[in-house]
């Protein structure tokens, strides 16, 4: 089977996606690629060894290759049991990754067509961003892949930091292929009194974009879930290196 050119589908409407995103700071755009395009992404996305991706102690981030964990036996166990405790009061997150801008940089999985995912997101996906956010000074994107599992999620957060200043739009590329809304796993947008303002389930084929800072966590995924949550996250970001 020939392997598809990634491309974002010509059938969208980018004026309409850019003037809701100048309205609401935010948008959702179903059907970001054709369909024969967003299969295949899919079948890499679902089809490759991820990394866990946890908030550490000393609320750094750690991200785990699957032999770092075997070598770790139980004291991982403990080591989430600590970050639920820890969550309970403060920000954190678990959930599986693949962190494509390292991975492609590094030579992980050399020759692997998620690569060309990387450069794609390096070039008319970053121009597109630029386009529907009105935003010139978006020079490039960062990614990763992500799966939640039953009992993954990510804390109230807004995406700044004084280390981050530079990170301009978030975005979302679901390729969730069916879900449930009583399994969790939503996007959801938090006003400042602490309600919940706006929720989405995982979609298929749906790219998101919402302005940075704005108050969101991804719910946790049900113990029950009958698939994984997949997608592809990052942020447009400006010069800044």
């Amino acid at each position: 089977m020939t392997t598809p050119v990634i491309r974002i589908n010509p059938a969208i409407d980018a004026k309409a996606a850019r003037d809701a995103y100048k309205r609401d700071g935010f948008v959702q755009i179903a059907d970001i690629f054709e369909p024969h395009v967003a299969e295949h992404m899919a079948r890499m996305i679902e089809t490759l060894t991820y990394d866990l991706a946890f908030q550490g102690e000393e609320d750094k981030p750690v991200l785990l290759t699957q032999e770092e964990i075997r070598q770790q036996g139980q004291q991982m166990g403990q080591r989430i049991r600590n970050l639920m405790d820890r969550t309970g009061d403060n920000y954190g997150f678990l959930y599986q990754s693949y962190p494509l801008i390292t991975a492609y940089l590094t030579g992980r999985d050399a020759g692997h067509p998620i690569h060309r995912l990387t450069e794609w997101l390096n070039a008319e996906f970053t121009a597109f961003g630029a386009f529907i956010t009105d935003e010139p000074r978006v020079a490039k994107a960062d990614g990763q892949l992500t799966r939640y599992r039953p009992g993954d999620f990510i804390g109230l957060h807004d995406d700044v930091g004084p280390e981050d200043s530079h990170r301009l739009t978030a975005y979302t590329l679901g390729f969730t292929r069916r879900w449930r809304s009583d399994w969790g796993g939503q996007l959801l947008f938090h006003d400042n009194k602490g309600d919940v303002s706006r929720g989405f389930v995982p979609r298929f084929n749906t790219l998101t974009l919402f302005k940075v800072p704005q108050l969101h966590s991804v719910a946790v995924v049900a113990p029950y879930a009958k698939v994984h949550r997949h997608s592809v996250v990052g942020w447009l970001r400006d010069h800044t290196p």
